[in-house]
């Protein structure tokens, strides 16, 4: 019998609001689960901007194996020294290579085998960077040296970026997930050759705001067109997530399953 790799990932963690939800649910999901591998995304973590080095330990040692990031990343000064020294946080790897930090890694589960988990960035409305779809034919080159169980974060604002890389990527690894736009999208589903794949998770933060930002202000920004300060929400809180089963052998998925706690109404 195929041996199956439980994975779970967690949507855009924004600000203490999301930080919180998730440190209070997610052990409960891990044991529900039997879950193998946690991912989570944290490039909104501390203060909605950036992930600190306290924030990543706290998420560690609740149990996640891997962070993926994104564009406010780099909103940190300080990340770059966290990026150099801790392997287990990833930074998109279509960034240039001067940069700190890895775009893909291998998490070792032993008996169960191996899972690559990578991390990519769009480009359209969002910085000229390098070919997502070119980094990760790349990246997929290495890691299927060592597994098959590929996940990866496409953190990008254009819906039909994801969906492209969704499918130019299909049948080579096992989940796509989409971030960065913070609003969950209802189109879980496995593609045709064994990769399971949704739009976007959606944040774990405050939906009693604008993607995050204190609603007010970010009624203010669009009339006036200009800055306010930064404001975090703090209402309304949930955690966005989806569970994925995969078989090892194969790399393939066996399941894709959306989890939003509190459930909208």
């Amino acid at each position: 019998m195929s041996k199956l790799i439980n994975i779970f990932f967690v949507g855009d963690i924004v600000g203490k609001p999301g930080l919180n939800l998730v440190a209070t649910l997610l052990k409960g999901y891990l044991q529900k689960y039997e879950v193998d591998v946690c991912i989570v995304n944290g490039e909104n973590t501390t203060e909605g901007k950036g992930i600190s080095e306290e924030d990543a330990k706290l998420l560690f040692d609740l149990g996640v194996h891997v962070i993926t990031t994104g564009n406010h990343l780099w909103d940190r000064w300080q990340s770059k020294a966290l990026l150099a020294k801790e392997r287990r946080i990833l930074r998109p790897l279509n960034y240039p290579k001067d940069n700190p930090g890895l775009g893909f890694i291998t998490h070792d589960l032993r008996e169960k085998g191996k899972v690559g988990v990578l991390n990519l960035q769009g480009r359209t409305y969002m910085a000229p960077i390098d070919d997502p779809f070119k980094a990760a034919d790349w990246a997929i080159s290495k890691i299927q040296n060592e597994t098959k169980v590929i996940f990866v974060d496409m953190h990008a604002e254009a819906t039909a970026e994801k969906i492209a890389l969704a499918f130019y990527l299909e049948g080579r690894v096992s989940v796509i997930v989409g971030t960065h736009t913070h609003i969950p999208t209802s189109d879980a589903r496995i593609l045709e050759k064994g990769t399971a794949f949704i739009t976007d998770v959606g944040m774990s933060g405050p939906y009693d705001s604008v993607i995050g930002l204190k609603k007010e202000i970010a009624i203010k920004r669009f009339i006036h067109q200009t800055p306010y300060k930064f404001e975090l929400g703090e209402k309304e809180v949930r955690m966005c997530a989806v569970f994925v089963q995969v078989d090892a052998e194969t790399g393939k998925a066996t399941k894709i399953e959306q989890v939003i706690f509190p459930a909208f109404q």
